[in-house]
């Protein structure tokens, strides 16, 4: 019982928090030009949100996400591009430092639905190590959530780059 406690504490902070914080920016995490349609949610949903700045980390090249954000209106100018990223965990660990010196403490998290529940896992730990709270947008898909373990090893991976710098990506690369 002491244990189901903290964990209903957590919940209920994180559900207080989900109705009360409001974002100030937008974290996509990008795929590769097949999965163009993270870019092109993201356009539209940032369309509701006109003033804040938009993260996207892996993404489809440049020309390509810049002409869907263009089409839908959206100004290129709110658009930060990042590709230092070679995976999930370093989508996280290329842009904290980022966020954070922009003093930036909220961001929606944009990512495809099957890969939410570990990309949720990853940036609560990179994130919330620097006091960023992130409220998660899903891109519907029809695919199956991913596997638990990938949850698992990449969260651990997340508190080992929190503890040492090190993203564990080589031993990640390792075990696809």
């Amino acid at each position: 019982m002491a244990f189901v406690l903290p964990l209903i504490i957590w919940w209920g902070y994180k559900e207080v928090q989900n109705q009360f914080v409001q974002p100030q920016a937008v974290v996509v995490l990008g795929g590769s030009t097949r999965r163009l349609e993270r870019e092109k949610f993201t356009a539209e949903f940032v369309r509701q949100h006109p003033n804040i700045p938009i993260w996207i980390t892996g993404g489809s090249p440049p020309r390509f996400t810049q002409r869907v954000f263009t089409k839908a209106g959206v100004d290129p100018k709110r658009l930060h591009l990042d590709y230092e990223a070679v995976d999930t965990v370093t989508n996280f660990t290329t842009l904290v430092d980022d966020l954070q010196a922009r003093g930036i403490k909220s961001v929606y998290l944009i990512t495809s639905d099957f890969h939410m529940r570990r990309a949720c896992v990853i940036g609560e730990i990179i994130l919330g190590s620097r006091g960023i709270y992130l409220k998660p947008v899903p891109v519907p898909s029809e695919k199956p959530p991913e596997s638990i373990e990938k949850s698992i090893r990449d969260g651990a991976r997340a508190i080992l780059w929190i503890a040492t710098g090190y993203t564990g990506v080589d031993a990640a690369k390792n075990k696809r």
